[in-house]
């Protein structure tokens, strides 16, 4: 077999036991097989104390800076009683007893040489990404925090983000967050970008609803338009992260340690950082592209008029009245979203005794008639209607 081909422990066994032979030039030995005499040397005491000449491990016998035995097992008893604990609250718990805990850091460690610890699938959890795989299928829409300007007025930026470019669609300086001030600009933007498939919002006004009712003027609006309307999960910004990612941009390049006299300079410089952001600004999460580079205008034109939804000729038709939220049927009055006053909504059987009141291909509430409560509101989920 070629020389080459021989496995490192092969080559040490072979030169040992040349170098074990009577009579045998260990220096000339080490010369051809390229090893240092020191090292041979080693590998021969090795091999008469009956021990293989491989490497031996490197870590140390003991480590005297070690945590103590009993102070670990106490971490990992612990954390067994509470498999929710991390770190922290495992060394404010051993403080409380009257024990020095160790690092936190160290406390860390000592769940992970436990296994009580184990990596997410996948790696860390900050690293999972959703991306949608086109331009204007998903729109991330939400107010930044408001500014105090110059003149004493409030600023309300709003932003909007293409999910799969990156791109910013829209970044306006608005003096409210109405849901009448926001359709105004997004009927701007939609004008130069098209209609999105779906926004991506929160449950904040003027998309959602403080009362925590689904349905919201500003919503049936979009529905209109054929855009539907994704809310993220309460008290969970990270779901929107591509916007807030932009949010922190945004406050560090334009509104870090700047003061600006009223909405128009804002705007002035909204609109200048904006063309920098999308077309010369380098994104980590394109591999250093523009969104430019991803981004396309959508096929979706904004229609002239807005359209209305329309029913087949044999569906019972209901319009809600402009100052009441209740339709009536059956001889009874039922109550439904505010957000629906003045449309006109179908009545549909669905199983027996109960029927679902739609806008359109959208169920925005039940009618129960075997249910004889009555309710006071419409809740985020469609809600079992009763008679008043």
């Amino acid at each position: 077999m070629p020389w080459r081909e021989m496995s490192v422990m092969e080559q040490r066994r072979e030169f040992v036991r040349l170098a074990m032979q009577e009579g045998a030039n260990r220096r000339e030995l080490c010369r051809r097989f390229g090893i240092h005499p020191s090292t041979a040397y080693k590998w021969l005491a090795r091999w008469r104390a009956d021990q293989d000449v491989a490497d031996q491990p490197r870590r140390p016998l003991g480590s005297p800076r070690r945590t103590a035995s009993a102070l670990e097992q106490r971490v990992v008893a612990v954390r067994d009683a509470h498999p929710a604990w991390g770190a922290r609250k495992i060394a404010r718990c051993l403080r409380r007893e009257d024990v020095s805990p160790p690092a936190v850091s160290t406390v860390h460690q000592i769940l992970r040489r436990s296994d009580r610890i184990k990596a997410p699938l996948g790696g860390a959890a900050a690293s999972q990404r959703f991306e949608m795989p086109a331009p204007n299928m998903l729109w991330q829409m939400d107010f930044k925090g408001w500014i105090r300007l110059g003149n004493d007025a409030q600023c309300h930026p709003l932003t909007v983000v293409d999910d799969h470019s990156r791109y910013d669609v829209a970044l306006q300086a608005c003096a409210d967050q109405r849901g009448e001030t926001v359709r105004d600009r997004l009927e701007m933007t939609f004008r130069h970008y098209g209609l999105p498939d779906a926004f991506f919002v929160d449950n904040g006004t003027p998309w959602g609803d403080p009362s925590g009712a689904r349905w919201t003027r500003f919503e049936v609006w979009l529905l209109k338009l054929g855009i539907g309307v994704i809310h993220s999960r309460p008290y969970h910004p990270q779901g929107r992260g591509k916007n807030e990612r932009f949010h922190r941009t945004l406050k560090a390049e334009v509104l870090a340690l700047r003061c600006f006299r009223d909405l128009a300079e804002t705007q002035r410089a909204f609109d200048a950082w904006r063309e920098v952001y999308n077309f010369e600004r380098p994104h980590e999460a394109l591999d250093q592209e523009v969104p430019a580079s991803r981004y396309r205008p959508s096929r979706r034109p904004l229609p002239d008029r807005l359209p209305e939804p329309e029913y087949d000729t044999d569906e019972i038709i209901r319009t809600v009245p402009a100052t009441k939220a209740y339709i009536s049927f059956k001889g009874r009055s039922w109550k439904v979203p505010q957000a629906f006053c003045g449309e006109r909504l179908a009545i549909r059987p669905t199983s027996d005794g109960t029927y679902g009141v739609f806008f359109a291909a959208y169920q925005v509430a039940t009618i129960d008639l075997t249910d004889g409560k009555s309710v006071g509101h419409v809740s985020e989920q469609v809600s079992a209607m009763s008679p008043v």
